[in-house]
C-alpha cells in the first residue's frame, strides 16, 4: 500500500528554523494517487492538531498559529512533502506527523512522527 516516512526533526532554539520532510513509498498506483498530504502535530497532554496541508495541485492551507512562519511544499516527482518552519517558538514543540490520503485506496496514511523541540 502506502508508507510515509518523516525526517528532519530535532532540537532548535527559539527563533530558529527546521525543515521536515515526508517521503511516500509503496505501490506505484497508490502513491501516485495521493491527492492530499499534510502535517499534524501533537504536544504532550494535548490533542493532535492540523498544521498545514497541500493538494496535488498545490493548494495550501495553514493553521492560524503557524501562518507566516511555516511553509508547506510538495515535490510530486519525488512523492515528498516538506514543512519549512521558521521563527520557531517553544509552543511549536511537538511530535510532527505526516498524513496522506490516497484516492486509489480511499484511506489515510500516517507517518511514525518526528520530534521537534524548541527550547533555549
Amino acid at each position: 500500500q502506502v508508507q510515509l516516512v518523516e525526517s528532519g526533526g530535532g532540537f532548535v532554539q527559539p527563533g530558529g528554523s527546521l525543515r521536515l520532510s515526508c517521503a511516500a513509498s509503496g505501490s506505484t498506483v497508490g502513491v501516485g494517487a495521493i491527492s492530499w498530504m499534510g502535517w499534524y502535530r501533537q504536544a504532550p497532554g494535548k490533542q493532535r492538531e492540523s498544521v498545514a496541508g497541500i493538494t496535488q495541485g498545490g493548494a495550501m492551507n495553514y493553521a492560524d498559529s503557524v501562518k507566516g512562519r511555516f511553509t508547506i511544499s510538495r515535490d510530486n516527482a519525488k512523492n515528498t512533502v516538506y514543512l519549512q518552519m521558521n521563527s520557531l517558538k517553544p509552543e511549536d514543540t511537538a511530535v510532527y506527523y505526516c498524513k496522506g490520503y490516497s484516492n486509489y485506496y480511499l484511506q489515510d496514511y500516517w507517518g511514525q512522527g518526528t520530534q521537534v523541540i524548541v527550547s533555549s
